[in-house]
């Protein structure tokens, strides 16, 4: 297994330990809610065993939880932004605005035409 492989099975299998332990469940009554054994759902809470998507959804859902996903876009070189640019961009922003506000507060003059 790759390292990206291996990071995302970490991260699911602490998921579904954290979503088992906060819903209060014992592994025995979440496996049973989520119709498999609890020597089966140690395995993936341990990241021995990796589950389906939809058996991880399942386990999810039986220990109280809804399934919600995200997706967000990163920018890469191959987008047309070389790496560090957009950085450099965020922060030639940041630079034009105050670090601090101002302790006075300046609103616009109107003349009043008689």
């Amino acid at each position: 297994m790759d390292d990206l492989s291996s990071r995302v099975a970490r991260k699911a299998a602490t998921v579904l330990r954290n979503a088992r332990l906060k819903s209060g469940l014992s592994l025995r009554e979440a496996a049973r809610r989520a119709g498999t054994s609890h020597a089966t759902l140690l395995a993936y809470e341990n990241g021995e065993k990796h589950p389906s998507i939809v058996t991880y959804m399942r386990i999810l859902e039986a220990c109280g939880y809804a399934v919600d996903i995200t997706l967000s876009r990163r920018i890469r070189e191959r987008d047309g932004l070389a790496r560090g640019d957009e950085l450099v961009q965020v922060l030639r922003l940041a630079a034009a605005f105050p670090a601090r506000a101002s302790r006075e507060l300046n609103l616009p003059v109107f003349a009043r035409h008689a």
